[in-house]
C-alpha cells in the first residue's frame, strides 16, 4: 500500500492518538488533525489529502459539512465512528465505515478500499 497523506477528524483525544498511531504504523502520513468542525472545514478547503478518516459526530455536530467539502474535492473518506451502518445518519449511509472499537485489520481494509489499493497488513 502506498503512503497516503491523511486528514484525521476526531474529537476524543485518546482515540485520535490511537488512530494516528495506527495510521502511522500502516505507513501513511498524517498531514492534518482536527478536533472540531470549524478547523476540519478549514483544513478540508485549504490542504491536500489522499484520504480522510472522519468521526461522524464531532462534539455533538455531524461532520457533514466537512464531507461535502471533501466530496467536492474528490477525497476518499472512511468514517471511524461509534455509529453502525444502520444507525449512521441517512445522508452518510452506504459509505466506508469502521465501527468503534475497531481493529487495525479493519482500518487497513477500509483504507485499502478507499484508496483503491490492495491491503497488505
Amino acid at each position: 500500500m502506498g503512503k497516503a497523506s491523511t486528514l484525521l477528524v476526531e474529537d476524543e483525544g485518546l482515540i485520535m492518538m490511537m488512530l494516528a498511531e495506527m495510521v502511522h504504523d500502516l505507513g501513511h502520513l498524517i498531514v492534518s488533525e482536527a478536533t472540531n468542525i470549524e478547523t476540519a472545514m478549514a483544513l478540508a478547503e485549504t490542504r491536500s489529502f489522499d484520504l480522510a478518516l472522519l468521526d461522524i459526530n464531532i462534539a455533538g455536530s455531524l461532520v457533514t459539512p466537512v464531507v461535502d467539502i471533501l466530496d467536492g474535492r474528490g477525497v476518499p473518506i472512511v468514517f471511524v465512528s461509534g455509529y453502525s451502518s444502520r444507525t449512521m445518519p441517512a445522508e452518510l449511509r452506504g459509505r466506508l465505515l469502521v465501527e468503534k472499537p475497531f481493529s487495525q485489520s479493519a482500518l487497513v481494509d477500509a483504507i485499502s478500499r478507499a484508496t483503491g489499493q490492495a491491503a497488505s497488513a
